[in-house]
């Protein structure tokens, strides 16, 4: 009995060691000023590769923020993150969400992650699930939170984000899918790389998949509706003159149905609890970087 105890004991103390570990390393101060090379997640992809039998390499193009069409930006962070501005690292209502969404599922259906706690997984860890490699990536999203400026975070994401078999960062996938650097995507292009991302292996941006019209379509309204694109002269004239419902401000997974609900009554009835984020934040993503 005192054997199987230090034994289990012994295990526990390895496992606090093997997590605790990423209080201290790696070194995330050094992304504030060095870009990444092969990222842990790009080594995953490679080896499953290899033990496929594929012959493939990784196709990356790395480009500053200020060189990412504000189109993509936007779309990216309505996709993925539309509090991306307002919390630390992890947005709590989307996770209290998705837990009670999972729950009425039955598994684990529904995540919510936040683009930093991507970052995180995608700079250092592995795309597993296990609670072990979660709390890591807690760890490791509190730390790039505490040292790395939002505009880096997000500008080190687009580079290494993966957009589909084989490529990474948006200036590769731009090029990929549409033919253009990352600064001429136009907003239509940046809805539908945005849209992809749940899964940009099996959706393609530039394929039939419903999956991806439906969802860049929605990404594409919000941004009409926030401003972030000026509607030309035809799709003025071919709107219904009835007025029409307005899609929920919000694609990420998890966000609570109260939002969702009050995103679409008419503007004059709502009552926003998460706000526009300033000129100045917004903006931002688009300025010469750190």
């Amino acid at each position: 009995m005192k054997l199987l105890r230090n034994t289990v004991l012994f295990i526990l103390l390895l496992l606090a060691v093997d997590v605790g570990r990423y209080f201290f390393i790696p070194d995330v101060s050094r992304l504030a000023h060095t870009n990444p090379g092969k990222t842990a997640f790009m080594e995953y992809r490679e080896a499953e590769w290899r033990n496929e039998g594929r012959e493939k390499t990784i196709k990356q193009r790395w480009t500053p923020l200020r060189r990412v069409s504000p189109s993509l930006i936007k779309a990216v962070l309505i996709s993925e993150d539309n509090n991306f501005w307002h919390h630390e690292g992890f947005d709590f209502k989307a996770i209290e969400g998705a837990i009670e969404k999972n729950i009425e599922a039955g598994e684990f259906k529904f995540g919510a992650s936040t683009i930093s706690q991507q970052l995180a997984k995608n700079l250092f860890l592995s795309p597993s699930k296990n609670p072990l490699r979660k709390m890591k990536e807690a760890i490791l999203t509190w730390r790039i939170e505490q040292t790395l400026s939002k505009r880096r975070i997000l500008e080190l994401y687009v580079n290494v984000a993966e957009w589909g078999d084989g490529i990474f960062g948006i200036d590769a996938a731009a090029r990929h899918y549409y033919g253009v650097s990352a600064s001429r995507l136009t907003a239509s292009q940046s809805a539908r790389l945005a849209a992809a991302l749940p899964n940009p292996v099996l959706y393609k941006p530039t394929g039939s998949s419903r999956f991806v019209k439906v969802r860049a379509k929605h990404i594409y309204a919000i941004m009409l509706r926030r401003g972030l694109v000026v509607p030309d002269y035809r799709e003025v004239m071919a709107a219904p003159d009835t007025p029409v419902v307005q899609p929920p401000d919000s694609v990420v997974v998890g966000v609570p149905e109260n939002l969702i609900q009050e995103a679409s009554l008419p503007d004059s009835l709502q009552h926003d609890s998460s706000p526009e984020p300033a000129p100045e934040e917004t903006s931002e993503s688009t300025q010469p970087g750190n």
